[in-house]
């Protein structure tokens, strides 16, 4: 579960004309950033409330706790650029695991289709903004060699590493139940969780 952000694009450059009418044309201003995030994961909570009406009674026995870490961005006074690199992750992963869906009688695969499309132009503007504080990340290493205590240094890593947990547990589920229709009617439940908890933080960008 690696998918590169460039191999993502090669795959969806066909409906990247079909994007644009779904999520408009990309305002490279990093200032809105949270608007944008907030924007392109409510659009994906609607298309995947979208795949199905109900959650099926036959899948109740199957559910499991897949543990979404939601303490690795519960720090008093997170800074951006750690819940930018955690949008990141989650975008990556979240694609790996829509890539892997095959049941075309389960989920509408245009809607898919929107979704994927919805975290790849989330993938580039992330990109970007993440290039432009570069140079801040650097600033905050100087400080921190001059002899400044930083104790969130650590917290990006963890929350990568946190979250590469989390989808690996959703990705071996599906191994295990073969990609059935009640492990994606699960993982879809769970998917849709995970962007409830990353629209409500998208806010804190704005708020710093």
């Amino acid at each position: 579960m690696s998918t590169k952000p460039d191999v993502i694009r090669k795959c969806l450059w066909p409906a990247c004309l079909v994007g644009l009418l779904i999520t408009g044309i990309l305002s490279l201003d990093c200032n809105l950033l949270h608007f944008h995030l907030r924007k392109v994961t409510w659009q994906n909570l609607r298309l995947l409330s979208s795949t199905s009406s109900s959650f099926p009674a036959e899948c109740l026995s199957e559910t499991k706790a897949f543990e979404l870490p939601q303490e690795i961005l519960s720090h008093t006074q997170p800074v951006k650029r750690y819940i930018k690199e955690a949008f990141y992750e989650m975008s990556i992963q979240a694609f790996n695991i829509f890539s892997q869906y095959t049941l075309k009688s389960t989920w509408e695969s245009d809607y898919l289709k929107q979704i994927q499309i919805g975290l790849d132009q989330q993938l580039q503007y992330l990109e970007q903004c993440l290039e432009e504080e570069e140079q801040e990340k650097e600033d905050w290493k100087e400080m921190t060699e001059d002899g400044m205590n930083w104790s969130g240094a650590l917290v990006p890593q963890l929350s990568s590493l946190e979250l590469r947990r989390y989808f690996n547990r959703i990705d071996n589920f599906l191994k295990e139940k073969r990609y059935s229709h009640c492990a994606w009617e699960i993982i879809r439940a769970e998917i849709r969780r995970c962007f409830y908890y990353f629209q409500k933080f998208a806010a804190r960008l704005r708020k710093k």
